[in-house]
């Protein structure tokens, strides 16, 4: 875990924590684990990413910690507002995988640190602890992504062809839209399905944004 800029020191200070995250196991298992520790306290925890403005604005908490997920933006949205209404509250960003897309959008929206799902605990209370003291904790994982992003293995065409599909668009209306054939448009669209290794459209689309290909 890289811890950088330090700011201010709040040794000896309980550290209040929101946790937001869907799954109830694991939300559980971060809340246990957080509050074994002699300097913090979970002050709440949520599931839907939505309530985590109301509860924050409630108990002012010195860090939240925060799913993030490719499907944006809503979390996005919401550490952004955090920013404005809570500027006090520090948020550390998880997730399973780190894309360049990803680690731009949360730093963007203001998150001050970025976390993997599948790191340590140690490493989950180190992010926390130094949020919670004013500096900075990014993932190594992180700062990989953005260094060495994801190759993108579409055509210029094939990713016209994805960007549309995206819409939820039916094949006519895709071949429409591109001006091509719909032949031309299902051939596309199984070259896209053949090299992102998904097994629907949707699913191509998810892994094109989750890896910041559009």
């Amino acid at each position: 875990m890289a811890i950088v800029t330090r700011t201010r020191d709040r040794r000896s200070v309980v550290i209040h924590v929101v946790v937001a995250e869907d799954m109830g196991l694991l939300r559980g298992a971060l809340c246990a684990a957080l509050s074994s520790e002699e300097d913090m306290r979970v002050v709440a925890d949520v599931r839907r990413v939505g309530e985590l403005l109301t509860v924050i604005r409630r108990s002012r908490p010195d860090v939240a910690v925060l799913d993030l997920v490719p499907e944006l933006p809503d979390p996005v949205t919401v550490m952004t507002r955090i920013g404005v209404e809570a500027p006090g509250t520090a948020v550390l960003a998880m997730s399973h995988r780190w894309t360049p897309a990803l680690v731009e959008a949360a730093l963007a929206a203001g998150a001050r640190g970025l976390i993997g799902k599948d790191g340590s605990l140690a490493d989950l209370l180190r992010a926390i602890r130094a949020l919670a003291a004013g500096e900075r904790a990014i993932d190594p994982a992180a700062a990989v992504a953005v260094l060495s992003p994801t190759e993108m293995p579409l055509t210029a065409r094939e990713l016209d062809v994805l960007r549309v599909a995206a819409e939820g668009l039916p094949l006519k209306e895709i071949a429409r839209r591109l001006f091509l054939a719909h032949g031309t448009v299902r051939n596309h669209l199984s070259a896209i399905l053949r090299k992102t290794g998904a097994r629907n459209r949707m699913e191509a689309v998810w892994r094109a944004r989750r890896d910041g290909w559009f």
